[in-house]
């Protein structure tokens, strides 16, 4: 008879663990079984016979749960230098936008693309995301808008996902941007994401959920509204890119619909602010397109932290705005800029990265909670967004296994 697979049990001493929200006080035990954390504890309460079974992994350093990235674009086609330049000479994002730009640029070169050429250019900045601790990951469409380009994209971060040691969760972002063949109707593609697109992807199994760009260059809270709707009839979670140029209030109508989280909220108010509260979404803070557009308008951070509304930090990482695949920078950038606290900048690529994911079982170290976790050449998790540096990370497990270190 064949031998049952057994995983022998993993053990750390003496670390220094962020368990997703917070510093614990005295140095910890760890121990992993199986793909669960089987022993959180004190190293002083506990018997050392406990470990006998254990193959140490390490003693000392920083543990954290696996990063959470949970907004991006990591899946295109080409790149946008240029556009990198025109702002650097004084064009605007919106204005490189409104002269066919922007995103339109991108959506070009994506739907020439194949889907293995698509998933050949993506793999490595996944890979940097994986290099640097994250274990889950979101990954938009919204280079398509097209039925059919769509849901190439998400097939590739599907394929991504299958293929590297990282959890891929997928959101549809067809109302990212008007389509060339749509220009001047606005309305009738808006029809297409509700009666052809969002199906498609429903009955394919392709999304996890689905995202509306509602800016005055995108659409409307009328119009992302209706794609609200249309994603609720297939059972889809929200997501919304909000307030980032303008106040609209589509963060507060994201809200009303239960959303996951509202992405940006440069230019949130007090009432999109307490309608978030009151609906346990997440405020997601995407402090690299602030620093990559020279942005100056901040998201409210000190009323979002006065009412308690949790706040991710995630890369956006993309090829227009957040050309940036570093996500520790984030953790900086989220305190340099956006004055949270480390300890803020952490939870929110933590705990409530997961959160805003609808994943709130990852992104925390607990006694049965998933074992995706990293250990960092740190003394203190407030390192990790004091300095800007490579290669502190020392191990990396997924689902248990180890894939680094």
């Amino acid at each position: 008879m064949p031998q049952p697979t057994t995983h022998p049990r993993l053990l750390w001493r003496d670390v220094t663990v962020f368990d997703g929200l917070e510093t614990l006080p005295e140095p910890m035990a760890v121990i992993v079984e199986g793909q669960q954390i089987a022993m959180l504890a004190p190293m002083h309460g506990v018997d050392a016979a406990m470990f006998d079974d254990c193959r140490e992994m390490a003693r000392g350093g920083v543990m954290t749960p696996g990063l959470v990235d949970c907004h991006t674009h990591l899946v295109f086609g080409g790149g946008r230098a240029e556009e990198f330049e025109a702002r650097l000479e004084g064009a605007s994002y919106e204005e490189i936008a409104r002269r066919g730009g922007g995103i339109l640029s991108t959506v070009s070169a994506t739907r020439a693309a194949s889907e293995e050429a698509l998933c050949e250019a993506a793999r490595p900045r996944l890979q940097a995301l994986i290099d640097d601790g994250v274990t889950t990951v979101e990954i938009k469409s919204g280079y398509g808008l097209s039925v059919a380009d769509e849901l190439k994209m998400l097939r590739v971060a599907r394929r991504l996902g299958e293929t590297l040691p990282v959890r891929v969760v997928t959101t549809l972002l067809g109302a990212h941007a008007l389509p060339p063949e749509y220009q001047g109707n606005s309305d009738g593609y808006i029809d297409l994401i509700c009666e052809e697109m969002i199906p498609a992807a429903a009955a394919e199994g392709l999304a996890d959920a689905v995202d509306v760009f509602c800016e005055t260059i995108a659409f409307s809270v009328a119009q992302c509204e209706r794609v609200f709707r249309a994603a609720e009839a297939h059972g889809l979670p929200l997501k919304a890119h909000a307030e980032q140029l303008s106040n609209l209030g589509g963060s507060a109508m994201a809200a009303r619909h239960g959303a996951l989280s509202a992405d940006h909220i440069e230019y949130l108010d007090q009432a999109g602010i307490e309608a978030l509260r009151e609906a346990g979404s997440v405020a997601v803070i995407l402090p690299g397109a602030f620093h990559t557009l020279r942005e100056t308008q901040a998201p409210p951070i000190a009323a979002l932290r006065e009412a308690g509304v949790p706040m991710a930090v995630a890369t956006d990482a993309n090829p227009g705005s957040s050309p940036l695949f570093m996500p520790t920078l984030m953790l900086n950038l989220a305190c340099t800029l956006f004055r949270l606290t480390p300890r803020e900048a952490l939870a929110g690529m933590t705990a409530y990265g997961a959160q805003a994911l609808g994943l709130g079982q990852y992104g925390r170290l607990r006694e049965g909670a998933p074992a995706d976790l990293c250990l960092w050449h740190l003394d203190s998790p407030a390192e990790l967004a004091y300095a800007v540096q490579p290669g502190r990370l020392q191990q990396r497990l997924f689902k248990g296994e180890l894939t680094h270190g």
